[in-house]
Formats: C-alpha cells, sequence, structure tokens
C-alpha cells in the first residue's frame, strides 16, 4: 500500500496493485481513504484500487465551501484525469454512494461498474436536513470530534462493538482526522443533495449492492429498495455488520467484491 502526494487541491489517496482494471474507492462520513485499508490489502489480480481522502477529510485540505455531491463527484473526475484514467469501478460507502450517483448523473461515461454500500438513493427528509445542520454547527462551535462521538453509537453494530472493540478504536481514530471545515461542509453538501432515486432506472453498468444486517442508518430495506430500482443489480448483506461494512465484515465483504469484479472480467 502506498501513500502519495496532493493533487492541486491538497487530495491525498492510498494506492495497492497494478492492474490494468481500476476501482476508485470513496469513503462515507466523516471518514478517510483509510477504511478501506482491508480492501487495498487484498486486491485481485489484474486490479488497481484507489481510495482518496475527500477535501476536508483524513490527509486531503479542505475546500472551505458546501461540500455538495456534485462537486465531490467532479473532484474524483479531476482525480482520474489526474491519473490518466478514463473509466473505473466506483465503489462508494454511505457519503461515498451519494457521491458515486451523482457521478454517474454527471458523467456516466466514467463508471464501468458500481458498488454502493450501506447507502439510499433517496434524499433527506425534513427532519434529516435539520438534523444535518445541527450538526453542521455543532462542528464549528465545538469541533469535528464532537459530531464523531454523536454518530458513533450508530456506525457499528452491536456485534462489533462488543466483539472486535478494535474496529470502534480504529474507526475512531480515522474520524479524528476530519477537519472542522469538512466535517461541516459535507453535512451541509448531504442535506441538500436531491433524491436520486429518479436516477436509479438510468444505470445500465453492473451493480452491486451491499449492506450490513444491522445497519440502522441505512437500513436493509432502502438496500433492497436501491437494488431493485437498479436493473440487474446484485444485493449482499453482511451478517453482523452495522454501517461501515468494509470494515467490520471484511472478509465478507472482500469476498462479495472478488466475485463481482471476477465477473466484470470475464465479460
Amino acid at each position: 500500500m502506498q501513500m502519495h502526494g496532493p493533487l492541486g487541491v491538497g487530495m491525498r489517496w492510498r494506492e495497492a496493485g497494478n492492474g490494468g482494471s481500476v476501482v476508485l474507492f470513496v469513503h462515507g462520513f466523516p471518514f478517510s481513504g483509510a477504511i478501506w485499508n482491508e480492501q487495498l490489502a487484498n486486491v485481485p489480480a489484474g486490479w488497481r484500487f484507489l481510495a482518496p481522502d475527500l477535501p476536508g477529510f483524513g490527509g486531503s485540505a479542505p475546500l472551505g465551501a458546501t461540500l455538495t455531491m456534485d462537486i465531490l463527484a467532479r473532484e474524483l473526475e479531476c482525480f482520474l484525469d489526474e491519473r490518466g484514467l478514463g473509466r473505473a469501478v466506483v465503489c462508494g460507502l454511505s457519503m461515498g454512494g451519494y457521491v458515486a450517483l451523482a457521478l454517474w448523473r454527471l458523467h456516466p461515461e466514467r463508471i464501468r461498474a458500481l458498488v454502493l454500500a450501506d447507502t439510499r438513493a433517496g434524499a433527506d427528509t425534513p427532519d434529516g436536513r435539520r438534523a444535518r445542520y445541527e450538526r453542521a454547527a455543532l462542528a464549528r462551535s465545538a469541533g469535528a470530534g464532537a459530531v464523531a462521538e454523536a454518530m458513533l453509537p450508530q456506525l457499528l453494530s452491536r456485534e462489533t462493538r462488543e466483539g472486535h472493540p478494535e474496529v470502534e478504536t480504529r474507526l475512531r481514530a480515522i474520524m479524528d482526522t476530519a477537519s472542522v471545515e469538512g466535517v461541516a461542509g459535507a453535512l451541509e453538501g448531504m442535506a441538500e443533495r436531491a433524491d436520486s432515486t429518479v436516477v436509479l432506472g438510468t444505470i445500465d453498468v453492473p451493480t452491486l449492492v451491499i449492506v450490513g444486517e444491522h445497519d440502522v442508518l441505512a437500513p436493509v430495506p432502502e438496500a433492497e429498495e436501491l437494488a431493485g430500482g437498479i436493473a440487474g443489480a446484485r444485493l449482499v448483506t453482511i451478517p453482523g455488520a452495522g454501517h461501515v461494512t468494509c470494515m467490520e465484515g471484511a472478509t465478507a465483504f472482500n469476498a462479495a467484491l472478488a466475485a463481482f469484479l471476477a465477473g466484470l472480467a470475464a465479460v
């Protein structure tokens, strides 16, 4: 696994594998590309995995603006351009799924296939939007750590917290690298995001939907609705996992991802 230097906006990324086919991993909120370390440690032959830190998270500099999903999608497009990459399999978790759907809407030609993990297509409810703006205000008044502390109990399943406390420790350390600007800007951007449900019927690339069995933030019924809206999409439930399936159920997540990628290679 390698860490590379910043782009023009200070975006950093992790990279593993040297194959000709690319997977672009998009992390959730308020994480960084480090949530994908288990995936980067298990790259199938013929593949190259890239996991950037979105602006204001991990090692990437904040943009100092509301981070709409369209803005983040365009940042990823620029990221691919800087690497000289045309198309990629885009794998997004939670907020990363919102960004992946925005990228599909803006530039579907850049997406070879989609992996949508622990995410939803619908916009926030009025109460959901209000809660995001309140948390953005909390970040600005009390720091990004206050938002992480408020969110952490909802992110992991009880099985993970009790049986694998080291996962919670690692996740909290990742969350602690987020900046106030990144946290507040992303919360406002997610609150303002459009409903992507109408986009689902336009998706004509292979799609894998992954959800944790005990995800309370993007629960199984929403994953079923998401997969049902995309022609040919496959749904995989990760047993015992909550919202951060790539860490909580890394072995099962990696197996599902590897099988999906092998199917693409065979096409």
